[in-house]
């Protein structure tokens, strides 16, 4: 249990919580600021309630602060100030800050300094630029002090007078980098995103966030739809790709479905967790197949799987891995492709993690999936199946959901978020394969080179490995969970926290998103102190 003195900042989510706000709204804005009416119920619900993200601060069960965040215009300063944008510095997009209350007893700067990282997180999410607000004038040395500029004239009575202000984010963390404040220091500090996922996006992919949502139904929509699938085509070379909404794990049953409708009998491959996912999912959808595995970290030759293919019933399809991440080894597609062609079976590839990291020539593969975060740099929430020109007809009943010809055949089928296809559409337009596969592939080497010269060990040869990923095995006195902790109080986010990769002690270094080569020698000492260190 969590002490009763500790400061816990969150967004209201509760009817408690939004009791103390209505609570707190009419001890501020009533008794103390006379801006509204007195009630016998001496609550204030705030007229944009069901607009509105409140942040807020609770020690214990109690509300000891909050700032009320609203991103819909007409703000409430739009119907105070004439030409507001005119007045304002420019930017892309606005954020009205309203409602800030603290109790008297708790006016210190420990409690406004973490309703502003708040309040910075939510702009970060949404894509906002520009805070406003309007600040009673008696404050305005301490908005001052936190980075808020005044502008235009005084609005309210003169009962409740306000003065309008304004802060730039690009200012707020200018500002944020000066003050000696722990809260502030995760924000400053620079972190390094060395994670498989989510990776650090664009400010132009996050702004498809914020942006006016389409109906699925609109032609506008169908034809967003239609350039994002013809740019997925052109990076892979494949035919055609289907887009639900999902994940890999939805991707993958999409594929299952499809598979279950060939005859006959196929071949998975197995060398690690997600190998291993793909005979989760065919075993529930009760396909027949043989299964190869080798340990965790080998590599499958092309004689060996010739050899599966050739002994026991005659396969007529392959499932596999393309790039394995809980290993970091890379599965040779053109041989797979060879052996597909020459036993006549039919190839499906999980490139969920290979998609955007390095080369996917999809042209001879069947299905393949993929996601729409990850290596192509965009939000999760879109699954990616991509298919050749012949899906098998059904002989087997599906769900809707998973009838993948569904989502190929007239229009579409199911509702899409038009913000998540329109954030995909801008990250294609930003890749450029030829260097970003380049710019993977170097970190990649440059990485393994210098942790082979620090004495840390980790899978995979020269020959086999996954550029973008490397899988370093602990010993037995580094915990992975602590390891992933202190690294990450350091600014450098590893990835350590998967099942997988806590049931063997194993952490990874991923190069799925845009890390500055300059940020990398230092992150290689300090996790050579670490595993070195003889202290657990």
């Amino acid at each position: 249990m969590s002490s009763p003195n500790k400061l816990c900042f969150k967004i209201a989510d509760s009817a408690e919580e939004f009791r103390q706000i209505r609570e707190l709204n009419y001890h501020t804005f009533v008794r103390e600021i006379p801006q509204h009416q007195p009630n016998s119920e001496e609550s204030l619900r705030d007229r944009f309630e069901n607009e509105t993200v409140y942040c807020i601060c609770m020690r214990g069960n109690k509300l000891v602060g909050m700032i009320a965040l609203r991103s819909q215009r007409p703000f409430s300063l739009d119907q105070k100030l004439d030409n507001l944008d005119a007045l304002l510095p420019a930017h892309k997009s606005a954020c009205e800050i309203r409602l800030l209350a603290i109790p008297a007893q708790h006016r210190h700067g420990r409690i406004l300094a973490g309703l502003c990282m708040l309040v910075y997180e939510y702009f970060e999410t949404r894509g906002h630029d520009l805070g406003i607000l309007s600040g009673t004038p008696r404050q305005v040395k301490l908005y001052r002090h936190f980075g808020f500029a005044p502008f235009g004239p005084v609005v309210g009575t003169p009962e409740a007078p306000y003065q309008p202000m304004y802060q730039t984010m690009s200012h707020f963390l200018r500002l944020a980098r000066k003050m000696n404040r722990p809260m502030f220091r995760t924000l400053t500090r620079g972190e390094v995103n060395l994670l498989p996922g989510p990776v650090h996006l664009t400010p132009r992919v996050r702004s498809a966030l914020g942006a006016k949502s389409i109906s699925h139904r609109n032609q506008r929509f169908a034809d967003l739809l239609a350039r994002t699938r013809d740019s997925l085509c052109q990076l892979t070379g494949a035919p055609d790709v289907a887009v639900a909404m999902g994940t890999g794990t939805l991707a993958n049953d999409l594929v299952a479905g499809q598979i279950a409708q060939y005859p006959g009998r196929g071949l998975i491959l197995c060398h690690g967790e997600f190998g291993r996912r793909l005979v989760d999912h065919a075993t529930r959808f009760q396909l027949d197949f043989d299964l190869l595995e080798l340990p965790w970290g080998e590599t499958f030759t092309e004689a060996q799987i010739a050899d599966a293919l050739a002994s026991g019933p005659a396969k007529t399809w392959i499932w596999a891995v393309h790039a394995e991440t809980s290993t970091g080894i890379l599965n040779d597609l053109d041989a797979l492709k060879r052996l597909a062609q020459r036993f006549e079976c039919k190839l499906s590839l999980d490139c969920i993690s290979s998609l955007g990291n390095l080369p996917c020539d999809l042209r001879g593969v069947a299905l393949a999936s993929g996601v729409s975060g990850k290596g192509l740099r965009s939000l999760a929430g879109l699954s990616l199946v991509f298919h050749d020109q012949n899906p098998p007809p059904s002989v087997r009943p599906l769900p809707r959901s998973l009838d993948l010809r569904l989502y190929i055949e007239g229009t579409i089928p199911f509702t899409l978020s038009s913000n998540l296809v329109t954030a995909l559409k801008i990250a294609l337009e930003s890749l450029d394969p030829e260097s970003r596969y380049q710019e993977v592939r170097e970190k990649t080497q440059w990485a393994r080179q210098a942790l082979r010269e620090a004495g840390i060990p980790f899978l995979g040869d020269a020959d086999s490995f996954f550029p973008g990923v490397i899988t370093i095995p602990l010993p037995p006195h580094v915990n992975a969970a602590t390891l992933g902790r202190v690294m990450e109080e350091k600014g450098w986010l590893l990835s350590s926290h998967s099942q997988y990769l806590l049931d063997r002690n194993w952490v990874q270094i991923c190069f799925f998103g845009p890390a500055r080569t300059e940020d990398l020698p230092p992150m290689i000492r300090r996790l050579a102190r670490a595993i070195h260190s003889e202290v657990p």
